[in-house]
């Protein structure tokens, strides 16, 4: 895009252009032959530095529409590309750049062959596009040495930009399809194998058979504390075979019953076993045990809509154990 806009402005400022820098060199030419006329036909080293710097700052103006162009549309398809992300990290010196080794690696590296290959791909194209195009106008431009000056110039001038501008649409082909390639290369090489997902978890999260060894400790460390409280339950409810919730209620600890310890299956034989060896009432109700088990977390209180159901259960308990 830089290239073409380069060439496309200059195509344009091509006239302009072409009768500045006539005028200027008449200007440099014909002032040659005053200055030395003033010095006594010597020109001091002095004149001709101050002479030619101000003709280099014309220059420099009459080129200044083309370079900035240029800069602008290069800026331009960056900020398109990449967004907008100054850094100063690429001007910091790294050492590791002096290191031959990693500049062989990269030389021999399949990305350099790759690269190898497009430039020569793109030579020998640019090459094609440039000897076909001057050679459908060799007899011009070997007629250049007879026609005035006006006319030869225009003829390069416009040689120039029209052969730039072809090559700068090729290269722009080129550069598209490049950029579709990069774009694919660059969303595979960011992919991660499985092995490189879990060591990037483990970095981050820790090692998972670890945090689940915790886990299983942890859950052991409180199942011990749950079992330890079973003792001191009023009473234990049970759906046969399948959940045991054990129930204590002390009007000084909590406004209502506290679920103390629940378990399915294997922990609920262990939690029945217990309430057995410890004196501990148990009473088969299996809704009520369903619901609690589901519902109700170890230490939590009973929630009200299973107060009259809990109530019932306890007036039972203490009836027989001769509390009421």
């Amino acid at each position: 895009m830089g290239l073409l806009a380069l060439f496309l402005v200059m195509k344009l400022w091509s006239g302009p252009l072409g009768i500045r820098f006539l005028q200027s060199f008449d200007a440099v030419y014909n002032r040659i032959p005053e200055v030395a006329k003033l010095t006594g036909g010597v020109i001091p080293d002095r004149e001709m530095a101050i002479l030619f710097r101000t003709e280099a700052l014309q220059i420099i103006i009459m080129l200044a529409p083309v370079l900035i162009v240029g800069v602008l549309i290069a800026f331009l398809c960056d900020y398109i590309q990449v967004g907008w992300k100054p850094t100063p990290n690429p001007l910091k010196p790294k050492f590791s750049k002096l290191d031959p080794t990693k500049g062989f690696k990269k030389i021999l590296s399949p990305q350099s062959l790759v690269e190898l290959i497009k430039s020569i791909a793109k030579i020998f194209l640019i090459g094609y596009i440039t000897y076909s195009y001057i050679k459908g106008k060799d007899h011009l431009l070997f007629g250049l040495i007879d026609m005035p000056i006006m006319q030869a110039i225009r003829l390069i001038g416009d040689t120039v930009t029209n052969l730039g501008m072809r090559i700068a649409a090729v290269y722009l082909i080129i550069s598209a399809g490049d950029y579709i390639y990069q774009k694919f290369k660059f969303n595979k090489d960011m992919k991660m194998t499985k092995q490189e997902v879990k060591e990037e978890y483990k970095n981050q999260e820790g090692n998972p058979e670890i945090k689940g060894k915790i886990r299983q400790r942890m859950r052991e460390a409180s199942q011990r504390r749950m079992m330890q409280a079973v003792p001191q339950a009023d009473v234990v409810i049970t759906n046969p075979t399948h959940y045991a919730v054990a129930i204590k209620y002390d009007s000084e600890v909590a406004p209502a019953p506290v679920v103390l310890a629940k378990g399915a299956d294997y922990l609920a034989l262990r939690i029945k076993k217990l309430a057995g060896e410890n004196d501990v009432y148990i009473v088969e109700d299996k809704p009520l045990a369903r619901m609690l088990y589901a519902n109700v977390e170890v230490g939590a209180m009973v929630p009200p809509e299973l107060y009259q159901a809990v109530a019932e259960v306890l007036a039972f308990v203490y009836h027989a154990e001769g509390k009421v």
